[in-house]
């Protein structure tokens, strides 16, 4: 046995000194260690010899054994420094190579706008308020004229939220919110973002408007043409087509819907020769500003009384602006994050 045993033990020490990994050297200590290995076997099998014969046998087995698994851990050792070395080597860092440069970002094009509007009307004496986008049904509706049933709820196309909570549809409430915690005179700027049920080239289910409103005694219709008219000049150019056009709003009365030339078509309604413009649907405006006098009962609503106080209040939508300003004829392309797109801003 004991010859078999050293033939055994110089095949297995030159196995381990010729294996170059872990894997190798892991296969051959289970084939010779594990479970089923050869040593392991011949272990189990001391049972079968003479009693006489079994300690000296044992012994040796056991002698083997350790020395067999001394070797393997020094061999797998030394094949890991080896690794180390070898990784050091080839994956070494050249420092003196430059550096790699960061991205600068810059600033998206629907907040430019939003600047760049909330600067025209800073300019003019207004300050800025801000609301929830989570809004109650009374702040977004009942406080605004809009009862419970009136067809001017389905134009909005309500998210609702749960237990009369919505995602505010307009910044309107804003004006509510403000009206019922101050007294006038009041001149108000409203930005952020709003939320309807819509989805095409120029409507987003989240989309950004601006709401404007001053309140105090004697303010008249011609207050609100002329802080808008100033406005358009400013953010457009005097050149730009510009109409008021007689609508109706709950909020308002007397109401107007505001349209400017289409800068895509440049009024004419067409975009190619035959292709009927995608953005004013080939009429040559597009309304970007709804405005009237805040109606009397709204006042009431808040706790002002129509006798004394007026006022006007306006809303427009930031991206049918950025869409004029740049040319722009899909709305879905300020939301899609094309850095391709946006660079075009920076």
């Amino acid at each position: 046995m004991n010859d078999s045993l050293d033939a055994l033990e110089g095949e297995i020490l030159d196995r381990i000194q010729q294996s170059n990994s872990e894997t190798e050297i892991e296969e051959l200590r289970v084939e010779t260690l594990g479970r089923k290995g050869r040593l392991t076997l011949l272990l189990r099998a001391l049972k079968d010899l003479p009693s006489e014969e079994r300690p000296r046998a044992g012994e040796r087995l056991n002698q083997l054994r350790r020395a067999l698994e001394a070797r393997l851990d020094e061999r797998l050792s030394a094949v890991k420094a080896q690794s180390r070395e070898r990784a050091l080597k080839e994956e070494q860092v050249d420092i003196t190579l430059p550096g790699s440069r960061w991205e600068r970002g810059g600033t998206h094009p629907l907040t430019l706008v939003i600047d760049e509007i909330i600067d025209v009307f800073w300019g003019m004496g207004f300050e800025i308020a801000r609301g929830p986008d989570i809004e109650d049904d009374y702040h977004n509706f009942e406080a605004l004229n809009i009862p419970k049933d009136h067809p001017a709820r389905d134009m909005q196309d309500t998210f609702f939220v749960s237990d009369g909570r919505l995602l505010r549809t307009h910044t309107s409430p804003v004006q509510i919110r403000t009206m019922e915690s101050r007294q006038p005179p009041l001149q108000i700027i409203v930005p952020g973002a709003v939320y309807r049920h819509d989805d095409d080239a120029t409507h987003s289910p989240m989309f950004h408007q601006v709401e404007g409103f001053m309140v105090d005694n004697h303010i008249a219709f011609s207050d609100l043409k002329g802080v808008l008219t100033h406005f358009l000049r400013q953010v457009f150019s005097a050149e730009t087509g510009v109409r008021f056009r007689p609508s109706f709003f709950p909020f308002t009365e007397p109401s107007a819907e505001i349209d400017i030339q289409c800068l895509i078509c440049g009024g004419h309604g067409k975009a190619g020769e035959d292709q009927t413009c995608r953005v004013c649907k080939g009429t040559g405006w597009l309304e970007i500003l709804g405005a009237g006098m805040i109606d009397p009962q709204v006042f009431r609503f808040v706790g002002y009384d129509p006798e004394k106080v007026s006022g006007f209040a306006f809303g427009m939508g930031v991206e049918r602006i950025a869409m004029l300003k740049h040319g722009i004829d899909d709305i879905r392309l300020f939301y899609q994050n094309d850095v391709r797109f946006l660079r075009q801003f920076g």
